[in-house]
């Protein structure tokens, strides 16, 4: 438990997934590895290695939780371990994000750089040159920590970035929806309210008109029957206008009036009325029903309806007289409906059509999942045929994500993980949405260039400080032929014109190291161009001066 416990504080302030914990482990793993494996080629041994193979790992579990206090105290122990190198690097990226506030983040890499720098100078401290072991510490420290918190940082901001502008056209996409929501709305109201006063009206009229002819003596019989006919039509239009306006006013579909007659039955059992009517019109309609009755939902039992509907409208209009077939088939997996009529066997003369019954007709039937057919049927006349699904079928949406032209859902626009665009030059408060940012490809090509760039900065210091080493040792090294050719008793002014001045860092930490110098004597210590038996001494030779003469020779090896 306390394990777990304290696992959760080092992973705060998100919790870690098992993948992310196995890189965790994975990567503290390895620069504990690499601390101990440097510092055994450099010398080291037994618990000192185990050490800092331990440090290494913790401080790289640490530097998410404490970003600040783990870089301070890496930068101050990279110098005397040399194997922290790798450590301070990630170190450094992790806090280049990690410190939030710029002030503060500028504070804490202030305090690492002059860690780093005092414990170079403590740890070789020479009165020569103390200024180019600065510098030098000053390109490390610039090369491992300060380029790579710098470009964290950058990748950090500019995903925060893309992320905020997500959210603002994703908010924008859900006003941009509700605005148009409440348009259509106000519109729907609007449509509802001109068909209630008008064709409301006219129904109205029509209905007690009939009602009045209906009883008029002076009709035949037939005449009669068919008045009757006119006015259970005008009735039932008018129970379906009340559910019209219903939906359009509301967005739901209004209930069937119970204390009204003749509510009108608008599913597939009421095809079977349209059929009753379109025979006492006058029509010769056959209904025929295959296959065992099922029930369909609710969408698609109002669509067979108004399939057939249509179906017998435009049979009525269009071949008037024609004999009409309807088909009610409930197969195992959908149901169809199929209305065919023959050729007109009189001339329909101009008929009144808005040419939008059967494209409407295979939009009602796609928004439940079915489908509609409609064209010339074998031998002359035409046919309508639907096929229809007897559960709900998620609805396809009316116009194809990719063709819409901004015109996306949230899920279409943010689906595949892309990032929106916003069009910042349109007015304030009028912004669009575009096509999706990639949301990788830009960041890998600016994560590659600010690499490149760290590696450009830190080859060139990588030159300079092989020239300038290069040209140090030549201050302070001899070959062992120099050294030889130099004899006891020379003049000084001689035997320093043969040698170098010795005034370099690179002989710091060897005056004083060996044999013991002779009295009131001045001496140099310069360095050898061969390398010694071992890698922990150094051999050097000492020329000491008295009285204008070369007193003293000793070649000797001094340990490090």
């Amino acid at each position: 438990m306390r394990i777990r416990a304290g696992w959760q504080w080092l992973a705060a302030p998100e919790l870690w997934s098992r993948r992310r914990t196995a890189a965790e482990a994975m990567l503290a793993l390895v620069l504990g590895i690499m601390s101990a494996g440097t510092e055994e080629l450099l010398g080291g041994e037994g618990l000192k290695l185990t050490g800092l193979g331990l440090l290494a790992a913790v401080l790289s579990l640490l530097r998410r939780r404490v970003p600040a206090v783990v870089l301070a105290v890496t930068a101050a122990l990279a110098p005397v371990v040399v194997g922290f190198m790798p450590l301070l690097m990630v170190v450094g990226w992790s806090a280049g994000h990690r410190i939030v506030r710029v002030g503060r983040a500028l504070v804490a890499f202030s305090l690492a750089f002059a860690l780093c720098v005092g414990t170079t100078l403590t740890d070789t401290w020479s009165r020569q040159m103390p200024m180019t072991l600065v510098l030098f510490t000053t390109l490390y420290f610039l090369a491992t920590t300060v380029v790579p918190g710098l470009a964290s940082r950058y990748w950090t901001q500019r995903r925060s970035l893309l992320h905020a502008l997500q959210e603002r056209n994703a908010q924008l996409l859900r006003e941009r929806a509700m605005v148009a929501g409440q348009a259509r709305l106000r519109e729907r109201q609007r449509i509802a309210q001109d068909m209630h006063d008008s064709l409301g009206h006219q129904l109205a009229l029509i209905s007690v008109h009939t009602g009045a002819l209906e009883v008029d003596p002076a009709l035949t019989d037939r005449q009669r029957e068919v008045v009757g006919v006119l006015r259970g039509a005008s009735v039932s239009a008018m129970h379906e206008l009340r559910e019209v306006v219903g939906i359009l006013r509301d967005g739901v579909e209004a209930p069937a009036a119970v204390d009204e007659p003749g509510p009108a039955a608008r599913g597939a059992a009421g095809i079977g009325g349209l059929v009753e009517a379109a025979r006492t019109a006058g029509n010769t309609v056959e209904l025929r029903r295959v296959g065992e009755v099922r029930p369909l939902a609710a969408a698609a039992d109002h669509a067979a309806y108004r399939i057939a509907q249509e179906a017998l409208t435009n049979a009525f209009k269009h071949a008037p007289g024609s004999a009409i077939g309807v088909e009610l088939r409930y197969e195992p997996d959908s149901f169809v409906i199929e209305v065919v009529n023959g050729a007109a066997s009189a001339a329909s003369g101009d008929v009144v059509s808005g040419g939008q019954g059967l494209t409407g007709l295979r939009e009602r039937a796609r928004l439940v999942g079915g489908m509609v057919h409609a064209g010339p049927a074998d031998g002359g006349g035409f046919r309508v045929a639907g096929v229809l699904p007897y559960g709900v079928v998620e609805a396809a949406p009316f116009v194809a994500a990719k063709d819409d032209f901004r015109q996306q859902s949230v899920q279409a626009a943010l689906g595949s993980g892309g990032f929106l665009e916003m069009d910042w030059s349109a007015p304030q408060g009028a912004q669009v949405v575009g096509p999706p940012l990639p949301s990788h490809g830009g960041g890998k090509a600016t994560g590659c260039g600010i690499a490149v760039a760290a590696l450009l900065v830190l080859a060139a210091a990588g030159i300079f400080a092989v020239v300038f080493l290069v040209g140090s040792m030549s201050k302070g090294a001899i070959d062992p032929g120099q050294y030889e050719s130099v004899q006891v008793g020379d003049s000084e002014d001689e035997v320093r014109a043969q040698l170098p001045s010795g005034d370099t860092f690179t002989t710091t930490g060897l005056h004083g190291k060996g044999p013991k110098e002779p009295e009131g004597s001045r001496c140099l210590v310069l360095m050898s161009w061969e390398a010694g038996d071992s890698v922990e001494s150094e051999p050097v030779f000492r020329f000491c001066f008295k009285d204008g003469k070369l007193i003293e020779k000793k070649s000797y090896e001094v340990r490090r």
